[in-house]
C-alpha cells in the first residue's frame, strides 16, 4: 500500500502567524496615511492573502485604491513581512508531535497554501520545519490556486504521492472546499482564521487539538473514502 500524503494549509493550520501578517499590512497602510488596524477589523481575511487584507483596510477607511496602489502597498508589505519573519508566529500547539506521528508512520507531508511560495518557504525555513515537507507550494505556484482542486491534486503529485492516498488539513473555507473539489478527505481544525464555523463547512471530520491527528484517524478517513 502506497504511503500516505498529509497536506497542510499553512496560516491558520500549522503556525500562528496573524499577530506578523497584521503588523505587516499595517506597516503598509500607515505609509498611504492610513490608521492601522487590529486583527478584529480583518477576521477571517488574515488567512486570504495581502491583497484581500489591503483592499479590506482601505475600504475600512474609505480611501480609494487604484491598481498602482495595491501593487505598492503589495511590495512594501512583502518587503516587511519577508524581513522580520518569523517575528511572533510559532507553530500551533502540538503539530509537531503530531507531524512526527505521521512520519513516523510512514507517510509524506506537504504544505499547500495561498500565500506566495517565496513567504510560504521563507517562514517555515526561519521556523526549522522545511526538512519535514516533500513539498510546499503556494499561491504563485501554478496557475491556479485554492479552492481549485488542481492546486492540492498538484502539489500531492509534486510530494511523490497519489490523490487516492492523500488527506487535507485545513482551517478555512478554502481549505475544505479545495479538498471536495479533489475528491480528498478534509480534516478542519477550529483555531484558525475561519470566518464560520468549521463544522459549517462540511469537512471530513473536525479536530479541536493536533493530538488527535494520527495515522489511526487519516487511516480511517481513507478507508471511509474507499
Amino acid at each position: 500500500m502506497a504511503p500516505a500524503t498529509i497536506v497542510f494549509d499553512l496560516d491558520g493550520t500549522l503556525v500562528d502567524t496573524a499577530p506578523d501578517l497584521v503588523a505587516s499590512l499595517n506597516h503598509a497602510v500607515t505609509q498611504a496615511g492610513l490608521a492601522p488596524v487590529g486583527y478584529d477589523d480583518l477576521t477571517h481575511l488574515v488567512g486570504h492573502g495581502a491583497q484581500a487584507m489591503i483592499e479590506r483596510t482601505f475600504k475600512l477607511r474609505g480611501k480609494p485604491l487604484s491598481a498602482d496602489d495595491l501593487a505598492w502597498q503589495m511590495k512594501e508589505f512583502v518587503a516587511h513581512y519577508h524581513a522580520t519573519m518569523p517575528g511572533a508566529s510559532t507553530p500551533y500547539p502540538g503539530v509537531l508531535e503530531a507531524m512526527d506521528r505521521l512520519s513516523d508512520a510512514g507517510y509524506r507531508l506537504a504544505v499547500c497554501t495561498n500565500k506566495l511560495e517565496m513567504l510560504a518557504r521563507t517562514l517555515l525555513e526561519t521556523l526549522g520545519l522545511t526538512a519535514r515537507f516533500a513539498a510546499i507550494t503556494g499561491g504563485d505556484t501554478f496557475d491556479v490556486r485554492k479552492p481549485h482542486a488542481e492546486h492540492l491534486l498538484a502539489t500531492i503529485r509534486l510530494a511523490g504521492g497519489t490523490p487516492a492516498r492523500a488527506v487535507m488539513i485545513g482551517d478555512s473555507r478554502n481549505d475544505i472546499l479545495v479538498a471536495q473539489n479533489a475528491a480528498i478527505p478534509s480534516i478542519a481544525v477550529p483555531f484558525g482564521y475561519s470566518d464560520v464555523a468549521v463544522e459549517t463547512l462540511d469537512p471530513t471530520v473536525v479536530i479541536p487539538h493536533f493530538t488527535e491527528l494520527t495515522p489511526d484517524l487519516v487511516e480511517r478517513l481513507l478507508a471511509g473514502r474507499a
